[in-house]
């Protein structure tokens, strides 16, 4: 199910998103989805960020944008670096802002939105730096 909730052309606009907030900055951003999520939505996130390797960045600046879409459950987590820096409410106040889309089925924009957001904040603390920024996590969408 977790595969069908994007037709290709926005899974193709949610990777051109990350794309684009990352030739900002040098944080990482990645999106993951999964059917299910058994127990607690921030746990799961967290698993999945560890599997994917996003806490072997440099400046430990990659976020996770995990979607359970059977269960309707989704998070958002930053590494440390991020959240060392960001204001405590940072990651509700983009998660409220994907809300609003999600409750009109508009799950590809709410994304994106987040993504975007996400991405405003990382280039004010993580600036993209040309002669040492490199891409070290894939921007695809990744599935469980």
């Amino acid at each position: 199910m977790a595969e069908k909730l994007f037709t290709d052309k926005e899974k193709k606009s949610i990777v051109d998103a990350i794309k684009a907030a990352e030739m900002e900055t040098s944080g990482e951003i990645q999106v993951h989805l999964e059917s299910h999520c058994k127990g607690n939505v921030l746990d799961r996130a967290a698993d999945v960020f560890e599997k994917l390797k996003m806490h072997k960045t440099k400046l430990r600046n990659g976020v996770l944008f995990y979607l359970a879409v059977e269960d309707h459950k989704f998070a958002i987590l930053g590494d440390k670096g991020i959240n060392a820096v960001v204001p405590e409410d940072f990651w509700d106040s983009i998660k409220e802002e994907m809300i609003k889309n999600f409750k009109e089925k508009k799950f590809a924009q709410g994304l994106i939105r987040g993504i975007e957001l996400s991405g405003k904040e990382l280039k004010e603390h993580f600036p993209y730096d040309e002669d040492s920024d490199e891409n070290e996590l894939s921007d695809e969408i990744s599935f469980g």
